[in-house]
């Protein structure tokens, strides 16, 4: 296997909670109004330092989806998904985006999102 060249990004930077590998820029974020089997998720438009792994069809609470899961660089875990269609029209404006798992992730000031038992939230993703 040969070295590993990760992008490192400058900011306030979403990185792997196992390696700290830089995922994503705080700026990149466009909502935190997602939900995973783990817990809270967020949409972003650029994630770096990942790589993608099969297609497949996702029925998730917001209809069928096509979706790649993400895996970190740097320690191979997943961190979350890739939109790559959206089978409602409404839901069109996913495709091309991300989702990091919140508990998968550090967050802009290095903390560890530990999940709470609750509810689904109403626009939220995967069941």
């Amino acid at each position: 296997m040969g070295k590993l060249f990760a992008i490192t990004l400058d900011g306030r930077v979403y990185s792997c909670k196992h390696c700290e590998t830089h995922l994503s820029l705080a700026e990149d974020l466009k909502s935190r109004n997602f939900s995973s089997r783990h817990g809270k998720a967020y949409l972003f438009d650029k994630v770096v330092n990942v790589t993608v792994g099969e297609k497949e069809e996702r029925l998730m609470i917001t209809g069928m989806h096509t979706v790649v899961d993400i895996f970190c660089v740097g320690c191979g875990s997943i961190v979350g998904w890739k939109y790559e269609a959206a089978h409602d029209k409404d839901q069109k404006y996913k495709e091309g985006k991300f989702i990091l798992e919140r508990f998968k992730v550090l967050g802009p000031d290095g903390g560890i999102y530990l999940p709470v038992v609750e509810g689904h939230d109403s626009g939220s993703e995967e069941d």
